[in-house]
């Protein structure tokens, strides 16, 4: 006979309760405690079951080999992940809907020439995976389907087939019948998650789980499911635009900056080798308020393209509006431009958008967003033959940038023929055959410049 009961738990954060409560204690959210029952078996619980028993062990005993990484015929999955899969890893992939998560997936499990994949979705049927898969062209003999919800059926199927590598889709349709709670609440999502990491880890096969995002765009469901994972994938872009961006947000494996971009086509996701060259627009002739960055995301250096456009307030209030920028970032630089350099650009409306969709946080690209701005402002074209790379300061200064080599080396690979950065970085231009021109104030920028 079993017992029932009732715990209330917080849909944003976990928080367990006893009684329901308005507001979550823990993230100060307001009426998010649901009723989920549980069931307490006295019987043996059902899943994944652990034959195991762990002992405390010194540290010196414990043997360690470095693990021989899975590689992919994907690299720009291989890049992100520090170098390929971990055996006995977990790996969470997040993303809006229809970004292409399970088309990415879905390729490289069919990808895969020697380890066995079993593919688990809980969201289609057989039929809509095989046609996705021959609109992919391709086909494996190493990748099993399985249509299931249960976990309990999941892992009687494991134990058949005893994949390499495992593939849940999604973590939000799995259910245990230890629960009561149904699939996707913050109970369902604990336990069952907490199952595929006892089996990863004793079996050691690489598991990877998709994950729903909220509208707030963070993965859907309690915040402890991207505690549990070893790495956090987020799968990004505009619908409407071909590119997709690949994240690392989190990797007990490897960095945690990195950046992979895909093509997304008719015949599946395309790697994109070279990120720079989508990520600059091809033009005729030269147009104001356009500036060429140099930036780094992870250990790839990139090129960017930054477009501004600066024109009189129609209304009281200006406008400042930024795609991939931080707002509050540009408000400072635009101040410093006002107080430092003696440019009127209070009472303008400023729009900045950086192509291509992605997101730079890099505070190197400052001096190309102040130029950007400051060309479309005197509507004068930049030579579109030059670069830029360095931060400003809030005195005017230009100040030095990390890994310079790197990004001249990208300016030179692509054809530029001169690099603006600042004075005070410290390395040797005699390696390089692109011209650098060293700058210390935005005022000499501005000399050259205009």
């Amino acid at each position: 006979m079993s017992k029932k009961s009732s715990i209330f738990y917080c849909q944003n954060c976990g928080t367990s309760s006893s009684k329901w409560l308005g507001k979550c204690p823990s993230c100060g959210q307001w009426n998010t405690f649901v009723e989920e029952r549980t069931s307490k078996k006295e019987s043996k619980k059902d899943g994944y079951v652990s034959n195991k028993t762990n002992t405390p062990k010194l540290l010196n005993e414990i043997s360690y080999s470095s693990e021989n990484r899975i590689v992919t015929r994907d690299n720009e999955l291989n890049r992100v992940l520090g170098g390929g899969i971990v055996p006995g890893s977990l790996i969470l992939l997040g993303g809006d809907p229809g970004i292409g998560k399970s088309t990415l997936l879905l390729q490289f499990a069919l990808s895969s020439k020697s380890k066995k994949i079993l593919y688990v979705s809980g969201e289609e049927s057989e039929k809509q995976i095989k046609m996705r898969a021959e609109r992919i062209n391709k086909n494996s003999e190493h990748c099993y389907i399985l249509t299931e919800t249960s976990t309990n059926n999941i892992f009687q199927e494991i134990e058949k087939i005893q994949p390499d590598i495992l593939i849940i889709d999604s973590i939000q349709t799995i259910h245990t019948s230890y629960l009561e709670s149904a699939p996707g609440s913050v109970s369902q999502i604990r336990e069952c998650t907490s199952e595929l990491i006892k089996f990863a880890k004793e079996t050691s096969t690489a598991v990877l789980l998709i994950g729903h995002i909220n509208k707030d765009g963070a993965i859907a469901g309690p915040k402890v499911l991207e505690h549990m994972v070893d790495t956090v994938l987020q799968f990004e872009g505009d619908r409407n635009h071909v590119y997709r961006i690949l994240r690392t947000i989190k990797n007990r494996f490897g960095s945690a900056s990195e950046l992979g971009v895909y093509e997304m086509s008719g015949n599946g996701l395309r790697q994109v080798t070279n990120p720079s060259e989508i990520l600059i627009t091809e033009r005729d002739e030269n147009t104001s308020g356009v500036a060429i960055a140099g930036t780094i995301e992870g250990a790839r250096p990139l090129l960017v393209e930054i477009q501004s456009l600066v024109s009189s307030a129609v209304y009281g209030t200006p406008q400042r509006s930024t795609t991939g920028f931080d707002t509050r970032r540009m408000n400072m630089l635009l101040a410093v431009l006002e107080k430092r350099c003696g440019f009127r650009l209070g009472a303008k409306d400023v729009f900045l958008n950086i192509t291509g969709g992605i997101k730079i946080d890099d505070t190197a690209i400052d001096l190309a967003v102040v130029c950007s701005i400051l060309s479309s402002d005197q509507d004068v074209p930049l030579d579109n033959q030059i670069c830029f790379a360095g931060e400003i300061g809030l005195s005017g200064e230009i100040r030095a940038v990390n890994r310079i080599d790197q990004r001249i080396s990208e300016a030179e690979k692509l054809g530029y023929e001169k690099i603006i950065i600042s004075k005070y970085n410290k390395f040797n231009s005699k390696d390089f055959n692109i011209e650098i021109l060293k700058c210390g104030k935005i005022e000499e920028v501005f000399r050259l410049l205009f």
